[in-house]
């Protein structure tokens, strides 16, 4: 029954997850992230990899949909998707040198700006 319980938390994650990444476009690991952390234990470090390797499948599944429908600017793509590389490998660099406290703040402050940003 407790790993049927595991199973259901990792599914449910997983779901909303994939909901919030195909409906906005991203926003996977703002949901994924919190989760681990906090319903499933995982170790912050740890939740923000796990998130990154959580969001490729499903962005994949939603950027197939994108494509087949004609929604997908090639031209910005290919020009934003390089400098996304290289903030992508910087930022994984980075990440095993900030404390645990440090990235749950630099987390909270990016979700609060983005929130506010959203709503304004």
């Amino acid at each position: 029954m407790k790993k049927l319980k595991k199973y259901v938390k990792y599914t449910i994650i997983g779901m909303v997850t994939g909901l919030c990444n195909g409906l906005f476009g991203s926003g996977g690991g703002t949901i994924a992230v919190p989760a681990m952390e906090i319903v499933l234990d995982v170790e912050e470090h740890r939740a923000h990899a796990t998130a990154l390797a959580i969001i490729l499948p499903l962005t994949l599944v939603s950027v197939f949909f994108y494509i087949r429908n004609d929604y997908v600017n090639w031209d910005l793509t290919w020009q934003v998707a390089i400098g996304g590389v290289i903030g992508g490998y910087v930022g994984a660099r980075i990440l095993k040198n900030i404390p645990s406290n440090v990235l749950r703040k630099i987390f909270g402050i990016f979700m609060i700006v983005a929130a506010i940003r959203m709503v304004i």
